[in-house]
């Protein structure tokens, strides 16, 4: 996994150098093509802590109202003897940070440099295809609604590359919890999935009676499908002579059993 990462980081810096960020072209380029992961919620929704979490740092701006304003590429890097980790901007090549709190504070200025400082905000790179997605929704407010399954649905319709995640858990009303909260949403799914299901069975139990029976490989399977279809055949041998069986001999075999 290190080399993975360090190769991606390589990739990164080198899309970087010739200017690939991947939202200048309407054509795929080598930076579309690098595996990401995206957090994407509504304002407030707790998307910085969840980056945070699975990064181990704490290095993202906090304050009221829209922090996060501006795309940033940061790569965390190990020392060489592996004692002690950095960071590094794509847009400050060569520039080890070591201090978090230095690197909040230059996301900070990027991000004024780049946005000002009346809360503009910056175009974002697209939710490609080879990006997994973490939508995030506060446990307080209803999964009906909420901002991040109906972003994520619009690039990932089959939820693929989407999971959900549920933060805040400490804000959800008194006398309730998370699992009652998830619950009411898994049950209101529960009758579609019943549906597909019964639907899918019906299919499969349609398509194996068209295609019959499978033929027992064993001497004692082999024997009772033979004894099986001589039963089959006398049955309908004996329902075409008492005329119960319509069919192209019935009048053959009702002379024969006149004579």
């Amino acid at each position: 996994m290190e080399n993975l990462i360090s190769l991606v980081n390589k990739i990164q810096r080198a899309c970087t150098t010739l200017g690939d960020h991947g939202d200048a072209s309407a054509l795929p380029t080598l930076w579309d093509s690098l595996p990401s992961i995206a957090v994407v919620g509504g304002q407030s929704s707790g998307k910085s802590s969840v980056l945070e979490s699975i990064v181990a740092k704490d290095f993202l701006p906090r304050g009221s109202g829209i922090v996060t304003r501006r795309p940033l590429v940061l790569q965390l890097h190990k020392s060489d003897d592996g004692s002690r980790e950095y960071a590094e901007f794509l847009h400050l090549p060569r520039k080890r940070f070591t201090d978090f709190g230095a690197v909040r504070k230059e996301i900070q200025d990027e991000t004024d440099r780049e946005t000002g400082r009346t809360k503009q905000i910056s175009s974002v790179p697209n939710l490609r295809s080879n990006c997994i997605i973490l939508a995030i929704s506060p446990a307080n407010q209803d999964l009906a609604t909420s901002d991040a399954i109906k972003i994520s649905r619009e690039v990932d319709p089959t939820g693929e590359r989407t999971l959900g995640v549920l933060t805040k858990i400490d804000l959800m009303d008194k006398g309730t919890d998370a699992v009652d909260h998830l619950e009411t949403v898994i049950k209101s799914r529960i009758p579609g999935i019943q549906s597909l299901i019964n639907k899918t069975i019906i299919e499969l139990e349609t398509e194996l009676s068209r295609l019959g029976r499978p033929i027992a490989a064993d001497a004692g399977g082999k024997l009772y499908t033979i004894m099986e279809i001589c039963r089959l055949f006398d049955q309908n041998y004996r329902e075409h002579l008492d005329g119960v069986r319509s069919g192209g001999h019935v009048r053959g075999v009702s002379a024969l059993k006149s004579a």
